[in-house]
């Protein structure tokens, strides 16, 4: 069987919500109502993020060297040398900002990662906005960068699908992949929606997990993917 992989990256790959992390730094008052407003179902995630993107204020400069401190899993590097090694093909995918993925995955040396998320752009002086090039006017979630679909578009006909996430942005493309490797808000809605996935830790357990599905894919007990 051959396997694409799709990966979050806030709380997966990083150790934190980046986004979060540059707007309680950089942002103006009010992101936090806006914040509020997405977590009570009266707005979608594009227009949040759109929203507190826009009350950031900051240079450059000072956003390089913010995100030039920000952790990812120590092992990560070693999942992508892996999926490289077994022609796996692993494609980062986002609700965050492209800018800061990149700056943050370049800086541990693993420049030309496919990542499909929301376009930082700026807009005036330590001014910014965002652009959404991957959202869906039909996603349920209203985010910015849709994974169902993305999910869809990327495995239709060619492979299975395999989801790494944590979080409730992968939560629409749960539905639409062959497989999760879940943890944390992912694993509960997988568990409670009868959903394939494996629970994993990190990328270390990530990737003994991704030899188990390559060679002896029923010693996960998937049934509904394997049986």
């Amino acid at each position: 069987m051959d396997w694409r992989v799709l990966c979050d990256f806030d709380g997966t790959i990083a150790l934190e919500d980046v986004t979060d992390s540059l707007l309680e730094r950089f942002a103006l008052d009010g992101w936090q109502d806006i914040e509020s407003a997405w977590k009570d179902g009266r707005i979608g995630s594009r227009e949040c993020m759109a929203g507190q993107v826009a009350l950031i204020r900051a240079t450059k400069t000072e956003l390089d060297d913010h995100l030039d401190g920000v952790a990812i899993d120590p092992a990560f590097p070693a999942f992508v040398a892996l999926c490289r090694a077994v022609h796996v093909p692993l494609t980062v995918v986002s609700d965050g900002l492209d800018y800061a993925i990149r700056r943050i995955l370049d800086r541990h040396g693993l420049a030309g990662l496919p990542i499909l998320a929301n376009r930082f752009e700026p807009a005036g002086p330590r001014r910014y906005r965002l652009a959404f090039p991957h959202a869906n006017a039909a996603c349920a979630t209203a985010s910015g960068t849709c994974k169902c679909k993305i999910a869809e578009d990327q495995t239709a006909g060619r492979a299975l699908s395999l989801l790494i996430g944590d979080g409730a942005s992968d939560m629409c493309a749960a539905g639409s992949v062959d497989l999760v490797f879940a943890k944390d808000k992912l694993l509960a809605y997988c568990r409670d929606r009868g959903l394939p996935f494996v629970a994993f830790r990190d990328f270390i357990h990530a990737g003994d997990l991704l030899g188990t599905l390559l060679d002896e894919p029923a010693r996960l007990g998937v049934a509904t993917v394997f049986g």
